[in-house]
């Protein structure tokens, strides 16, 4: 077994459901607990999230100093607090965990032994399956919520195998354009590599799209992204529960998108296109231009008809448009991979 130490950093708020569950996995995991280190931020959390977090804590067979609870009043958004834990982060590897996942105990060991194969390998998507909670108890599905991310000719971005049950239909799967954010394995040598600004994500994001963002930025820096089947969790995804396949499925879920914070989906629409216009190369762009003109077009058509307050973003997306294109020329200028090894993702 590797020797190699691992940090976990879970960034949790309001996780008062979850946290027991997601700790307990944790605590389960067959990797050496003298190899592992544990930091949790909770971002100003209202419930009993940090209670519960501070009595199970004594229960861990990790040294004391090996597992810390920061507090932040204010919610600094998911990868900015995983940002901060970094600074407290000494491993060669580190999970990035959201409360919402649940760990198989072979999680981290099998995670180790993949990366140990190829030091290119920047990031590892695990196969998460979604999970349910009935009457507080957790109920493990074989249906996937993410195998990580594939992205289209029209830059649209969807969850491989997203609401399909497990045949082994992607065990063979290998590289990937990039890893989803509810619990990537990372290597931490690039995460240093793919800063810009000093940022290994991107703070204006603030909650939504980071991973995605931050997984171009490690194809375009050359560093490898792959799904390993071995290394297994569960997830919570409240808010894709269902599988969206054609507009009559977009058309049959506005209810659910209702349920949907505003802003929630306000950022989504947002930093989804920061994104692209950030590490997309400009001849990539315009090889693929009639896809993403109907992409916009019938996303903006949605909008108007179901979702007008989405519309009330672009005030705050063209404020800052001038600093994600000076984000994209320090991106450009560090990028080691040619626009046409990136062109091979766009399906």
């Amino acid at each position: 077994m590797s020797n190699s130490v691992v940090t976990i950093n879970l960034v949790v708020l309001n996780g008062e459901k979850y946290i027991r569950h997601c700790l307990d996995a944790v605590l389960e995991q067959t990797y050496p607990y003298e190899l592992i280190e544990f930091n949790i931020l909770d971002n100003g959390s209202t419930d009993r999230t940090v209670e519960i977090i501070k009595d199970l804590r004594k229960s861990f067979g990790f040294a004391q100093d090996k597992f810390t609870l920061h507090e932040s009043k204010v919610n600094l958004g998911m990868w900015p607090g995983q940002e901060k834990l970094l600074k407290y982060s000494s491993g060669k590897y580190v999970l990035a965990m959201a409360a919402d996942v649940i760990l198989d105990k072979d999680f981290i060991k099998n995670a180790v032994e993949e990366m140990e194969k190829d030091p290119k390998i920047g990031a590892l998507e695990a196969k998460i399956y979604k999970y349910d909670l009935v009457n507080s108890q957790v109920e493990k599905t074989n249906i996937f919520d993410t195998c990580g991310f594939r992205i289209e000719k029209s830059r649209r971005i969807t969850n491989i195998g997203h609401g399909e049950e497990d045949r082994g239909q992607y065990d063979n799967f290998g590289q990937i354009f990039g890893v989803e954010g509810a619990a990537p394995f990372l290597r931490r040598e690039a995460i240093e590599d793919i800063r810009i600004d000093g940022e290994f994500c991107d703070h204006d994001y603030f909650w939504y799209g980071d991973d995605l963002d931050f997984a171009w930025r490690m194809n375009l820096f050359g560093w490898k992204q792959i799904f390993a089947p071995s290394v297994i969790a569960w997830h919570d995804r409240q808010t894709t529960k269902s599988l969206k396949k054609n507009w009559s499925d977009y058309i049959l879920r506005v209810p659910v998108r209702h349920q949907i914070p505003i802003r929630k989906r306000r950022l989504d629409w947002r930093n989804l296109r920061w994104t692209i216009i950030k590490n997309d190369y400009t001849i990539n762009i315009l090889r693929d231009l009639p896809s993403i003109l109907r992409r916009e077009v019938s996303v903006l058509g949605y909008a108007i008809l179901f979702e007008p307050k989405v519309l009330l973003e672009i005030p705050n997306f063209l404020k800052l448009l001038p600093k994600m294109l000076r984000k994209r020329g320090e991106i450009m200028k560090k990028a080691r991979i040619k626009a046409e090894d990136i062109n091979k993702w766009f399906n």
